[in-house]
């Protein structure tokens, strides 16, 4: 019996939740995967896995089983990333996710220098408003905008950017320029469903504030246009409505009573060793994306 095959099979089954599922994923005929974990049970003389008719469920022997051949699998792939000189020489494929916005705006720029001055690296770059998970979504690397909750996650803190409220010349000359949170219930509001409620924004030491949203849209540039168009105020990522405020399409407002600025964080699984692929993008990447958020983050 081919012992680590077997190990791989197992867990691909516990991951994808059924021998069907991990049958698609492995591209192996679904008898031979049945037959691999049942080849296993037979070694150990113990059952791993419960066959239930909806789901599978793990044995406490299963249960320990599987942390164990993860660890020896991640040993394994280890030891043949360093045969491979992966951790000497950048190369491979890297992964990394990234609001949609800010990855359209800063990342896609950065990793194509990048990859120009690292041929053997391939960049997947998923762009997604979504939080993915590094381990369950097989990420190498992700961008964060916000507080980091306590993790086994490393960090590296790359600049912070404003919650700014903005609106076009040609809205506050018609509706004036509101002087307090408060004057917002007189004004007409475009509201970027993604940073909070639709009826209220939140200040510091103001608490929830109503507004009167007359257009609620589902993006960031959406809201963006919408107020350069003059349909109302807007709330966005002070990186977001950079280029607007620069070139006097948008005017930021009510700047004293801004909350706190938010961290921008580069994120990566802990390991012993990190890959050369990963040190080279953090050692290329960070310092440029902080100085592009120098810029755009005040």
């Amino acid at each position: 019996m081919d012992r680590l095959g077997a190990m791989s099979v197992f867990v691909s089954v516990v991951s994808a939740g059924s021998f069907s599922a991990a049958s698609r994923e492995l591209r192996m005929p679904l008898p031979t995967v049945s037959r691999r974990v049942a080849e296993l049970e037979a070694h150990l003389d113990a059952k791993l896995l419960i066959r239930g008719t909806r789901k599978l469920a793990l044995t406490d022997a299963g249960e320990a089983y599987l942390a164990a051949c993860r660890r020896v699998l991640d040993a394994v792939a280890e030891a043949e990333r360093g045969a491979a000189g992966e951790y000497n020489t950048p190369q491979g494929d890297l992964v990394m996710t990234a609001p949609v916005t800010f990855g359209r705006m800063h990342v896609v720029p950065v990793a194509a220098d990048f990859l120009a001055s690292h041929p053997k690296v391939d960049l997947h770059l998923v762009l997604s408003d979504r939080p993915m998970n590094l381990i369950d979504d097989h990420l190498d690397i992700a961008l964060r905008i916000g507080e980091l909750p306590d993790s086994s996650l490393v960090a590296a803190r790359i600049g912070k950017v404003r919650s700014v409220v903005c609106a076009s010349p040609a809205y506050l000359q018609r509706c004036g320029t509101p002087k307090t949170p408060e004057a917002l219930a007189n004004h007409e509001c475009v509201n970027f469903a993604a940073l909070g409620a639709a009826d209220s924004w939140r200040f510091p030491d103001r608490g929830e504030i109503r507004i009167h949203s007359r257009l609620i849209v589902s993006t960031a540039e959406a809201a963006l246009e919408a107020a350069m168009c003059g349909a109302g105020l807007t709330r966005l990522l002070s990186y977001q409505a950079a280029n607007a405020v620069e070139s006097g399409k948008l005017v930021v407002v009510l700047r004293k009573y801004e909350p706190a600025a938010i961290p921008v964080s580069l994120i990566y699984v802990r390991e012993r060793r990190v890959s050369g692929k990963l040190r080279a993008f953090l050692d290329f990447a960070a310092p440029r994306l902080r100085a592009r958020l120098e810029k755009v983050g005040d």
